[in-house]
């Protein structure tokens, strides 16, 4: 496949939400197919291909999650989730179908919404013997608890109690974590840049963090997560997506340290097992699809690009990936089963449903 012809159809999937006009198109990469609109549909790669280096080798499925969008339509698709009963919890922006569930052969078991436009963040918490998610939305200003059933459990709306915020329209939440005590820490990501706990029951605590240069701000926090790998000593690591790094946190707001990782446009960290994982959103240019997967060990170490070149690092500093033009569009989240699979949840990618990565 050349250059020119790939660069010419990146162009047309980023045009291709033109108006349907039902005319049925060649094929420019293969036999498989992605809806853009009700009768249009646009071609995607169709390929098996293995993608990921050592230990961390993938057979990619672009098709493993692939519906009719008239009957389960999606817009991004932002975040993946799986509950303890085996189910992979997709949320997406589309008002119709905010979060649709899968089993993992990929069939779809059970949809639902609370109607949202702007859902982006999607975390599971187990707590008292219960999963719940939590539902961070840019465009509503808010954070929803509910359970798995979509049942609200509560809201979180800006933090005024900080100081910070003149109106809710200057707060876009994007992601949350849930301490080992309960307590709830927000990520304003794409809003003011501050890092927001509360206790359970929603109840300021403190903020920190805010956009800037300094070792305690951010640039893009747009991702959040409970670092439990030693269990004597939790942490979170937190995105600073603009400046290709992220940061861990004590949990009462102390900078611990700062992980560059050149470029790599972080979205959110994913702890499984020892290992942490993460969707790069950009690599080098924004809007080119030149995203990846990154797989870091116990170190913070990347020992597997699925989706780019294979980790280098020279003088002890990380080599930014080059990218293979082929595996993804823009991958904005992972999810990893019991078995070392990954489920890829792609932004603005000409509506695309998740693909799955099947470790060999």
């Amino acid at each position: 496949m050349s250059i020119s012809n790939i660069n010419d159809r990146r162009k047309f999937l980023k045009s291709s939400t033109v108006i349907a006009t039902g005319a049925f198109m060649s094929p420019l990469f293969g036999k498989t197919t992605h809806q853009i609109g009700p009768e249009t549909e646009v071609y995607a790669f169709d390929d098996s291909r293995i993608i990921g280096h050592g230990d961390f080798k993938y057979r990619i499925n672009k098709e493993w999650g692939t519906q009719s969008l008239s009957k389960y339509p999606v817009m991004d698709c932002h975040e993946m989730v799986q509950d303890k009963a085996g189910r992979l919890l997709l949320l997406t922006n589309h008002p119709k179908n905010n979060i649709i569930i899968y089993d993992k052969s990929g069939k779809v078991l059970d949809t639902w919404t609370l109607g949202l436009k702007g859902a982006h963040g999607l975390t599971l918490s187990q707590e008292g013997g219960k999963e719940y998610l939590y539902i961070a939305t840019t465009s509503d200003h808010k954070v929803f608890k509910t359970d798995l059933n979509g049942n609200v459990i509560m809201e979180l709306g800006y933090p005024k109690e900080t100081g910070k915020y003149e109106s809710e329209e200057k707060y876009h939440p994007t992601e949350t974590a849930i301490g080992p005590n309960g307590d709830i820490y927000v990520a304003d990501g794409y809003g003011l840049d501050y890092i927001i706990q509360y206790n359970s029951k929603g109840e300021f605590i403190r903020y920190w963090g805010g956009k800037g240069d300094q070792k305690d701000n951010f640039d893009c926090c747009h991702g959040i997560t409970l670092d439990d790998r030693d269990f004597g000593n939790p942490c979170l690591l937190i995105t600073s997506r603009s400046k290709q790094e992220f940061k861990r946190f004590s949990l009462d707001g102390r900078h611990l340290e700062t992980i560059p990782l050149p470029g790599c446009w972080i979205c959110r960290p994913v702890i499984k097992g020892e290992y942490l994982y993460f969707a790069v959103l950009v690599t080098k240019t924004w809007g080119e699809y030149d995203g990846c997967i990154a797989i870091l060990d116990k170190d913070n170490k990347v020992i597997s690009f699925p989706g780019a070149d294979a980790p280098v690092y020279q003088n002890g500093v990380l080599k930014a990936p080059d990218y293979d033009d082929l595996s993804f569009l823009n991958p904005h989240d992972v999810c990893i089963d019991d078995d070392g699979n990954i489920y890829v949840a792609q932004w603005m990618s000409g509506r695309t449903y998740p693909y799955k990565l099947e470790k060999i």
